[in-house]
């Protein structure tokens, strides 16, 4: 069986559009799993390192009440709209105390 070039571009060019397609409902599934309503979740790892604060810090926030967390299935999430206020209304001198600011 012999196939000529310009058939088996078409193949690939077939085989790339359907790559492209699942490509695009993947990242929409991951979209998806990630939020609740439409706002982005973050999970315990995305947290820590985007504060680059320990494990126990983070606790010591959630048992204070400084950040609201959703457990789902067993893991913990943190939406970002609320972190964004967190950090508006309270920030960190350089002794890396928390303290509320003045906005």
């Amino acid at each position: 069986m012999n196939i000529d070039k310009i058939e088996f571009v078409a193949w690939m060019e077939r085989i790339m559009e359907r790559f492209n397609i699942l490509s695009d409902h993947i990242n929409d599934l991951q979209k998806k799993r990630n939020s609740i309503d439409g706002e982005e979740l973050l999970d315990n790892q995305d947290l820590l390192q985007m504060l680059k604060i320990s494990n126990q810090s983070l606790q010591r926030y959630r048992s204070i009440g400084k950040l609201s967390y959703y457990t789902i299935s067993g893991k913990l999430y943190y939406m970002v709209a609320p972190l964004i206020m967190s950090a508006i209304l309270f920030t960190y001198n350089h002794n890396g105390v928390l303290y509320k600011s003045s906005v």
